[in-house]
């Protein structure tokens, strides 16, 4: 990587262009690796707030402040000597000045430049896309706006183009703010990128369950307005029309690649700005990172990819030229509308000699599908309104856990056998990866537990594990668990701080008595204001807090104020 520094010389300019979470994850590796003793940094962020957790964004809607979501102890960049631009992006680059221009017209000159420059929604060319009330969900400020618009008298009703990942989290947003809630999506079935067709009808029946209504194989041509300017519809080519005071487009997203373009760094035929695995671009001092880069032909969406690629970035900054980025796992695991949704390894079957096991459980509402190959091995899987044993299937498909003689097991519930039974955190290998997002393994979690770590909480403190997109969470806490059962210390079986009893016996208790929100549960059974609204302390480390009560009101009373 060219721009390294001459440890005689002053130090050399490094500027990151973006300061969403990758762009951060890279200056926080460069503060762990020592790169502030080797590069003079500054760094550019389009928006006014420093970077934020963008995966809880939902969380905003039930009462999460942005300081909460914030990544950035406040002073963090002046303690350590970074010169933040925020609110201000950058314009232009001039590579054979090696300067940039930002949009205030500051110009600085870099010896090595890193682009974390992002994604923006896609919002397909349709006609009336420009009207009032239509909306794209990708930071704080769309929220904002999407909250503002729900409160006007005449809307009752909102729409979601795409059932992916994104759109269903705005689908949830909506529910939340109290609006009829429609998703439209395009192919056959929901997230098609994660789902085979069961799977994504399983996650269609929990999701209507709800009241959410969901159109597939529905594509729609034009966004209809009313004599103000105001959205008031959608247009289908072979289906009525559906009134909609409110849309929101999340119909996918695309690589900000446009400085790169003007600058004429080379960029895939459908963007992306090209990568080898050093994550350098065609010019040898700058760099791309996250979802703007295009690596092995593949943009990489998660965020664990994009943090690996950070960290490999930062290690070659400080002098690691053997750090290289070959791919990412990109498995994901979370909840949508209340349903556990996991898709991981080879989930589709595709590779050869690939085979598929099935558990349909239509009475419960759960499907799981795990992928094996000939001798057994577990390569992927999925799975809809159950995913405890995801972070068990994962293991066995990284290699890290070896899968029990009959695979099957893995798919049976809990009171059968499952995945707990048929292996566990103890027979993982102190190698083993726990945090994908940032790279926690079993032996760091169980040397914190050593050092005096108790709860789950200190566990996420003291080694980062969970606060990226939390999917490892019930993984690490088995683990702790573990640990201390084999130190001889007392385990405690409550399901988390806020709850002292085992999730079993939440789950008894919310069907027995018919609670059907996390308030109700909260408010008759809980303690403080519940494990979601207060991750983010595990996040920030200081990044600000609101206490219960806020003067924000909640979007169900926004809704039962007009």
């Amino acid at each position: 990587m060219k721009g390294e520094p001459d440890p005689l010389a002053a130090k050399p300019k490094l500027i990151v262009v973006g300061n969403g979470m990758v762009g951060h994850k890279l200056l926080a590796s460069l503060v762990d690796e020592g790169g502030l003793d080797r590069w003079d940094v500054t760094v550019f962020g389009e928006e006014p707030r420093a970077a934020y957790d963008r995966v809880a964004l939902s969380s905003w809607f039930t009462g999460t402040t942005a300081d909460e979501l914030s990544l950035v102890p406040p002073g963090y960049y002046g303690e350590h000597g970074i010169e933040a631009h925020l609110g201000d992006k950058v314009a232009a680059i001039d590579r054979s000045q090696r300067t940039v221009v930002s949009a205030s017209g500051d110009e600085l000159r870099y010896d090595h430049l890193v682009l974390v420059t992002g994604s923006y929604p896609f919002v397909p060319p349709v006609p009336g896309t420009d009207a009032e009330g239509v909306f794209v969900y990708r930071i704080i400020e769309d929220l904002e706006a999407i909250a503002a618009w729900a409160d006007r008298a005449h809307v009752s009703r909102g729409a979601v183009i795409g059932g992916g990942l994104l759109g269903l989290e705005a689908a949830n947003a909506l529910k939340a703010l109290g609006l009829e809630t429609h998703v439209l999506e395009f192919a056959p079935r929901l997230m098609p990128m994660q789902l085979d067709d069961r799977g994504g009808a399983m996650l269609q029946r929990h999701i209507e369950g709800l009241g959410v209504h969901v159109h597939t194989s529905r594509g729609a041509t034009q966004v209809l307005a009313d004599a103000d300017g105001q959205a008031c519809g959608l247009r289908f080519e072979e289906h009525d029309d559906l009134d909609a005071e409110l849309v929101v487009f999340s119909a996918g997203i695309r690589p900000r690649d446009e400085l790169a373009r003007h600058c004429e760094l080379e960029v895939g035929e459908r963007g992306g700005i090209v990568v080898d695995d050093s994550l350098v671009t065609s010019d040898p001092h700058i760099s791309a990172i996250g979802e703007v880069a295009l690596h092995g032909g593949r943009i990489y969406g998660l965020v664990a990819p994009g943090y690996e690629m950070a960290r490999v970035v930062a290690r070659r900054l400080t002098g690691d030229t053997e750090a290289s980025f070959t791919g990412a796992d990109m498995s994901t695991k979370l909840k949508l509308l209340g349903a556990d949704v996991a898709s991981f390894g080879d989930a589709f079957a595709r590779g050869d000699g690939a085979r598929e096991l099935v558990w349909d459980d239509p009475v419960n509402a759960v499907y799981k599908k795990l992928v094996v190959s000939e001798a057994g091995d577990v390569l992927g899987g999925m799975l809809v309104g159950d995913a405890s044993a995801y972070s068990t299937m994962m293991s066995m498909t990284r290699g890290d856990l070896a899968a029990p003689p009959d695979p099957a097991q893995l798919l049976l519930p809990a009171s059968d056998g499952s995945a707990s039974a048929a292996s566990g955190v103890g027979a993982l290998s102190d190698g083993a990866l726990i945090c994908s997002c940032n790279s926690v393994t079993k032996g760091t979690i169980c040397s914190a537990v050593d050092d005096g770590c108790r709860t789950i909480g200190e566990v996420k403190a003291a080694t980062t594990a969970g606060t990226g997109c939390g999917g490892c969470v019930p993984l690490a806490t088995d683990l702790l668990k573990h640990q201390l059962a084999a130190s001889g210390l007392e385990v405690d079986n409550n399901l988390c701080e806020h709850f002292a009893m085992s999730r079993q016996d939440l789950y008894s208790l919310i069907r027995v008595r018919g609670y059907t929100t996390f308030s109700e549960v909260l408010d008759e059974h809980g303690t403080g204001m519940g494990s979601a609204r207060e991750s983010s302390s595990y996040r920030t480390s200081g990044g600000g807090s609101s206490a219960p009560g806020s003067s924000r009101a909640t979007p169900t009373a926004r809704r039962s104020e007009r």
